[in-house]
């Protein structure tokens, strides 16, 4: 991750003059039934998806669809963040993504099943208005239609 004073001026300013929002709570609920009986998805601002997909922009507050069947060489990352390391990404999708790991934990019998299909957003966003009123919504929506028991949500 960049130094502060690495950065331009006028980008230093722009990072130090970001307004944050706070929350008084974590998004955790404990799950109504045992892990080995869940279903799971992802939901990532890692700003992945299916390489047909199209690519995030810089501040793009949709979201892509990630089946959760997809072949992990399938998935890509366009994260447009200079922040952003990718290194670890780009050795191994599952630092930000844990696609394989999650399917191994279901052949052990750790968790029931995964959800049909996952979310990625993209991080490092400067105006969440649109997320939290729009685009986290209807993927809220989605995951409850797919009858998801657990989210596990990778950040960037």
């Amino acid at each position: 991750m960049p130094k502060l004073d690495r950065l331009p001026e006028a980008q230093r300013q722009s990072i130090l003059t970001l307004a944050v929002e706070e929350h008084d709570t974590a998004p955790f609920h404990r799950p109504r039934k045992p892990l080995a009986a869940a279903r799971v998805a992802i939901v990532t601002t890692a700003g992945v998806h299916v390489r047909t997909d199209q690519p995030f922009r810089p501040g793009d507050p949709s979201y892509r669809e990630i089946p959760s069947a997809t072949d992990a060489g399938e998935i890509v990352q366009t994260h447009t963040s200079i922040g952003f390391d990718r290194t670890g990404v780009m050795a191994d999708l599952n630092v930000v993504f844990p696609l394989d790991r999650l399917r191994e934990m279901v052949d052990e019998g750790v968790i029931g099943e995964l959800a049909p299909r996952f979310f990625s957003f993209m991080g490092a966003q400067r105006d969440v208005v649109p997320i939290r009123t729009t685009t986290a919504p209807e993927v809220a929506a989605k995951l409850v239609a797919d009858g998801v028991d657990v989210v596990l949500l990778t950040p960037t």
